[in-house]
C-alpha cells in the first residue's frame, strides 16, 4: 500500500533560484541597477524596426510633408487665381475662378490647418525636448564644475547664465541649419508641379526643414532669455505659522505608489533595488486610517504613478487595498502619472505604441474611470461661463458606451470618440466650499509618449492652462492646491544626468510665469522625483513628495508627509509639514516625526 505524501515544510524547500527574491528579468528596465546606456542598449535589440519607422513616418514624416508642402500649394493656388483675375473679361473665365475659389475654400482651409498641427507636433517632438537638452547638459556641467559647494545663490546664477547660453547657442544652430539648406529650398510653386509631384520631394523636405530651423533658432533665443529671467528654485528655509483661530487644513501628500499586480511583482522603474508586491502600501494605508482617527484629514492627494503600468490588474488592486478603507477613499483626489498612462508595455518595455492604436486611449480610459471612481461626485469641469460646469461623473456619462466598446475589444469608432475625450476633462476643480476657503486644481502634466523609453517627459498644454487660470480668478480670495504629476524645473540638488533629462516639464519655465500673479495663493504639489523637497520660485511654493514605496530595499523605512495650510485673504500659508515613516512591514519599526 502507497503511503500519502509528507507535508511540504516550505521553510525547508532549497531554492537554486528563489522566485521570490526575483532575478535579473526584473532589473531589465530598471535606471535604479543598470546604466541608460545599458537599458537604451538592450531595447534596440528588442525594439520592433518596422514599428519604429512607421510610427516616425507618422508622427514626424508626414508633418513635415504637410508643412514644407503648404508654401507650394498655396503660392500655386494664388498663382493661378491672380492669372484668372487677369482674364476676367471672358465668361469662362469668371466662371473658372469662381470654381477655383470654391474648390480653395473646400480644400485649402484643411491644408492650413494640417500645416498647424504639424508645426506644433513637430515642435512637441523635436524643438521642445533639443533645447531642454541643451539646457539640462549645459546647467549640469555648470553644476559639476564651479557649483560643488551647492551654494544656492550661486546655483542660482548658473542656472540663468546656463539658459541664456543653451538660447544662444541654439539660436545659432539653428541659422546654420538654414544657412546650409537654404539652396534646396523652394517657396513659390505653379499649377504644372502640383501636376509632378515627384519634383517637389526635395523643396519640400528643405522648406519643413528650413522653418523648424529658423523657428527653433528664434524661439530658443527668446526662451533662453527669458528662462534666464523666470525665478529659479530655492530650497524654502522658513515656514509660516498659522494665525490664532485660524482654520486648518491637513492634507496627506501621497505620491507614485505604483500599484503592481502581482504578490511578489517588482516596479519597472527599481527592479531588485526595491520592494516586490503592495504590502508597504498595505502598512500605509494602515497608519493612515490609525493618524486619521486620532485627527481627522482634509484631504488626501496622490499626485500620479498610482500604478506602475496602467495595468487593469494593478488598478483593481489599488480599489482593494483602499475599499477597506472608505474614511479615507472619500478624502482622496488622485491625478494621472506617466506610469498610469504611457508605459506600452510592462513585459516588453521596447514595444511602441502606433499613433493610431487603441491602447494608449484604453489606458486614458483606465485611468479616467478610477478617477471617476474615486473623485466622480467631488470634482468638477472647469467652463468660461460658471464657477463650475459639470461634475467629472455627469461629463463622463455620454461617453459610458463608448468606453465600456473600447474596454471590450477597440473599434475605430470607439477610438475616435475618445481621442480628445481624456484630455479635455483637465482641470479636474474641488472648488472652495467658501470664498476663503481652500480648492483644488487637478492637472494632467502627461506628454503623450508611444514608447516606454520616453514614457516621462511632462507637458502641460495652453488650453489646460488657461482653464486652470480661468478656475483661480473665479475665486480670488481662495487659496490653492495645483496638483500634478511632474515637477517644473530641476531643483538645487546634484542628480546623475540621466535623470534630469527627459524628466520635468519640457515648458515647465511658461507655467511658471503663467502662475505669476496667483502665486502668493498657490501651492504646487507633485511627484515623479521620488523626491522630497519643499522651495520657491520666488513667491511660488512648491511642494515635491518622496515616494513611500520606491527605493526601498527589505528593512529600509520609506515616508510620506502630511501637510498643513492656512487661506483666506488672497494668500495661502504653508506651515512646517509632519513626516511620517512606513516601515518594512515584515520589521514593524515606525519612526514618526
Amino acid at each position: 500500500m502507497t503511503e500519502p505524501p509528507a507535508e511540504i515544510d516550505g521553510s525547508s524547500m532549497q531554492h537554486l533560484i528563489d522566485p521570490r527574491l526575483g532575478d535579473a528579468e526584473d532589473d531589465f528596465a530598471s535606471p535604479k541597477k543598470r546604466s541608460l546606456f545599458a537599458i537604451a542598449g538592450a531595447l534596440l535589440t528588442e525594439i520592433s524596426f518596422a514599428k519604429l519607422f512607421f510610427a516616425c513616418t507618422i508622427s514626424l514624416g508626414l508633418p513635415a510633408i504637410f508643412l514644407g508642402f503648404a508654401p507650394l500649394a498655396v503660392s500655386a493656388w494664388v498663382t493661378s487665381v491672380s492669372a484668372k483675375v487677369l482674364a476676367l473679361t471672358e465668361v469662362s473665365a469668371v466662371i473658372i475662378l469662381v470654381v477655383t475659389l470654391c474648390v480653395g475654400w473646400l480644400a485649402w482651409r484643411p491644408l492650413l490647418r494640417t500645416a498647424e498641427e504639424s508645426f506644433w507636433s513637430l515642435n512637441a517632438l523635436l524643438v521642445q525636448p533639443c533645447y531642454m537638452l541643451g539646457t539640462e547638459t549645459l546647467r549640469h556641467l555648470n553644476e559639476r564644475l564651479f557649483d560643488k559647494n551647492r551654494k544656492q545663490i550661486t546655483s542660482t546664477k548658473l542656472r540663468a547664465a546656463s539658459s541664456a547660453v543653451a538660447g544662444v547657442l541654439m539660436f545659432l544652430l539653428g541659422l546654420l541649419i538654414v544657412k546650409a539648406i537654404w539652396p534646396a529650398s523652394r517657396w513659390v510653386g505653379t499649377a504644372g508641379d502640383l501636376l509632378l509631384p515627384h519634383h517637389l520631394i526635395v523643396p519640400t523636405i528643405a522648406n519643413a526643414a528650413i522653418l523648424i530651423s529658423a523657428y527653433f533658432a528664434v524661439v530658443s533665443l527668446l526662451r533662453g532669455f527669458s528662462d534666464a529671467r523666470t525665478e529659479h528654485p530655492l530650497t524654502l528655509d522658513v515656514y509660516d505659522t498659522a494665525p490664532a483661530g485660524s482654520r486648518i487644513w491637513r492634507v496627506v501628500h501621497l505620491t507614485d505608489i505604483h500599484v503592481v499586480g502581482e504578490h511578489y511583482g517588482f516596479r519597472i522603474e527599481s527592479g531588485r533595488a526595491g520592494p516586490r508586491g503592495n504590502e508597504r502600501l498595505q502598512q500605509l494605508l494602515k497608519d493612515l486610517a490609525d493618524l486619521h482617527e486620532a485627527e481627522p484629514f482634509d484631504l488626501i492627494l496622490v499626485t500620479g504613478d498610482v500604478t506602475d503600468a496602467g495595468r487593469a490588474s494593478e488598478w483593481a488592486e489599488f480599489f482593494d487595498y483602499i475599499e477597506r478603507f472608505p474614511e479615507l477613499a472619500k478624502r482622496m483626489v488622485i491625478a494621472p502619472g506617466n506610469h498610469d498612462l504611457n508605459i506600452s508595455s510592462r513585459s516588453n518595455p521596447a514595444q511602441i505604441d502606433l499613433p493610431f492604436s487603441s491602447r494608449k486611449l484604453l489606458r486614458q480610459a483606465r485611468a479616467l474611470s478610477a478617477m471617476n471612481a474615486v473623485q466622480g461626485e467631488r470634482v468638477y469641469l472647469t467652463t468660461d461661463r460658471n464657477k463650475h460646469g459639470k461634475t467629472l461623473r455627469e461629463a463622463i456619462a455620454p461617453h459610458e458606451k463608448y468606453i465600456a466598446k473600447l474596454a471590450e475589444g477597440g473599434g475605430i469608432r470607439a477610438s475616435l470618440h475618445l481621442k480628445d475625450v481624456f484630455h479635455d476633462m483637465f482641470p479636474m476643480i474641488v472648488p472652495p466650499s467658501d470664498p476663503n476657503s481652500l480648492g483644488i486644481a487637478i492637472l494632467n502634466s502627461n506628454a503623450e509618449s508611444h514608447f516606454s523609453f520616453t514614457n516621462a517627459l511632462g507637458f502641460v498644454s495652453v488650453e489646460q492652462t488657461q482653464r486652470l487660470l480661468s478656475a483661480l480668478k473665479q475665486y480670488p480670495a481662495a487659496g490653492w492646491i495645483v496638483v500634478l504629476h511632474h515637477h517644473v524645473q530641476e531643483y538645487p540638488k546634484q542628480v546623475p544626468f540621466s535623470i534630469r533629462i527627459g524628466t520635468a516639464l519640457l515648458n515647465g519655465s511658461w507655467f511658471i510665469r503663467k502662475l505669476r500673479p496667483h502665486a502668493s495663493r498657490v501651492v504646487l504639489m507633485h511627484g515623479h522625483r521620488h523626491l522630497d523637497w519643499v522651495g520657491t520660485f520666488g513667491t511660488l511654493r512648491v511642494v515635491s513628495g518622496p515616494s513611500p514605496v520606491m527605493n526601498a530595499t527589505t528593512g529600509n523605512p520609506t515616508c510620506f508627509y502630511i501637510h498643513k495650510l492656512v487661506t483666506g485673504r488672497g494668500r495661502i500659508r504653508l506651515m512646517q509639514p509632519q513626516q511620517v515613516s512606513v516601515p518594512d512591514p515584515s520589521t514593524g519599526t515606525k519612526n514618526r516625526k
